[in-house]
């Protein structure tokens, strides 16, 4: 795909569609000299060198990757008319093509009916969940795990709703038995299960979680912001295949976030939040006198604590969705190449004398720490933070990671032989979301060996 093309023809898209109206011209105030935008533009594309190759195979560091041609394309072509996907009345086009898009990503997660909507973020698709959760159980609580992401907390001191964290096993994941304790005492309305957590991809037990709906009459939201898309995956065979039980009860389950702008292969920001009960709707119920007056259908608008979202965002993800659907054969195939590269690299992780896998990645996250002498926590947390440095920069051959903290019980409970000298330490943690990863492995294998010698 040729994406110096395809933005010209963005480009000339626009210039055709808005010469079918009347001519006018520019107001003055608005007008910028080439000579003055020329350098103010030099210094802008200076200033934006100073950013880590987030679309190098060598950085395995954060959650974070460009977005598809596609996606760029999509984007920039509704950008230019600037859609406001809040009514009907601001975005005509570009709300239907969110209604399609999110039905496809209903369909992805095999719900039969749903209510949703893209917004800009995974924060606030969170926070509409838990908004529909605090109207449907007033004066209960909401339930999530230790290695839930902050959102939760968060969003529930927003809400003025009273958040419980639950502890995790030694892999990561709610601990189901700690959750039982809590429900006894009657205070938690909804619980919130994670499909691929931020730190480690860990997903939670979501279809043994749902006998304890059925006994305690509670809600389940699935935080599947980082690890949705992996449902593409379920069930399927060799390596990248993930066990179908956990993705196959998310269709249960009572709401679902997505974060589109990580593995959907979109620029920041684009979340969606979907309902299993449409009839959540009337929650969102509002009286907007001027905005709503193009159509007696449903706008998005009214059915969002949002108010204005990019209607960009939209056709950015319909666009993409045209040629990579949410299918097994289609996006399935990019996430499968890096769950590959996860996988492989775990083996390569396992016969090294220099590095030890911390756990078996679940999707796409390699966790693992350098070997030291003496193997405590203080050496490998210094060692790791090291590593990092060393490998970010170094100007020959940088390799970008990041780092994760682990308090001392759960490290030494998996690795009985390092002495918790401290109360925790830093251990490497590699991000492969993109699927060029596959083909470089190898040699960031090589390159962690090298440091962890060094």
């Amino acid at each position: 795909m040729d994406l110096r093309y395809w933005l010209q023809e963005a480009v000339t898209t626009n210039e055709d569609w808005t010469a079918g109206f009347s001519t006018y011209s520019r107001h003055p105030s608005l007008r910028v000299d080439d000579a003055r935008f020329a350098a103010a533009f030099e210094t802008f594309s200076e200033r934006l060198k100073d950013n880590y190759p987030f679309f190098h195979p060598r950085y395995a560091g954060q959650m974070l990757k460009p977005p598809h041609p596609a996606a760029v394309v999509g984007y920039l072509t509704a950008m230019l008319i600037n859609p406001n996907n809040h009514a009907l009345d601001g975005g005509p086009a570009t709300a239907q093509m969110e209604r399609e898009a999110v039905q496809q990503l209903a369909t992805m997660f095999g719900y039969d009916t749903h209510l949703g909507h893209l917004t800009t973020s995974g924060t606030i698709a969170n926070l509409e969940a838990l908004f529909v959760a605090r109207e449907l159980h007033p004066g209960k609580g909401v339930a999530y795990s230790t290695e839930a992401h902050y959102t939760h907390g968060r969003m529930c001191g927003v809400l003025g709703v009273e958040g419980h964290p639950v502890p995790v096993d030694d892999g990561g994941r709610m601990d189901l038995d700690a959750l039982e304790k809590l429900l006894r005492t009657g205070r938690i309305g909804t619980v919130v299960l994670t499909a691929g957590t931020t730190a480690l991809g860990a997903v939670e037990p979501i279809h043994e979680a749902l006998a304890l709906r059925e006994r305690y009459g509670l809600r389940i939201h699935v935080d599947a912001a980082y690890g949705g898309f992996f449902t593409l995956l379920a069930g399927a065979d060799g390596p990248e295949g993930l066990p179908a039980a956990p993705w196959r009860a998310i269709a249960q389950c009572d709401s679902i976030v997505v974060d589109p702008h990580k593995h959907g292969l979109q620029p920041y920001g684009c979340g969606a939040v979907l309902f299993r009960d449409p009839s959540v709707g009337r929650f969102y119920l509002h009286d907007s006198p001027y905005t709503y007056f193009t159509s007696d259908d449903l706008h998005l608008g009214e059915i969002s604590l949002e108010c204005s979202r990019a209607g960009a965002a939209a056709a950015a993800l319909w666009l993409t969705f045209q040629l990579l659907p949410p299918t097994r054969d289609g996006l399935g195939q990019v996430l499968a190449a890096g769950r590959r590269a996860a996988t492989r690299w775990a083996d390569l992780i396992e016969k090294s004398e220099h590095l030890e896998l911390y756990q078996p990645p679940e999707l796409d996250i390699v966790s693992y720490f350098p070997i030291t002498e003496p193997l405590t926590l203080s050496r490998v947390d210094e060692a790791a933070g090291r590593i990092l440095q060393a490998g970010m920069t170094d100007p020959a051959d940088p390799v970008f990671l990041s780092t994760l903290r682990i308090g001392a019980d759960r490290l030494t409970a998996r690795h009985p032989k390092l002495v918790a000298d401290t109360d925790g330490a830093r251990i490497l943690r590699s991000v492969l979301m993109k699927p060029e990863s596959e083909g470089y492995v190898e040699h960031l294998h090589h390159r962690l060996e090298q440091l962890a010698r060094a």
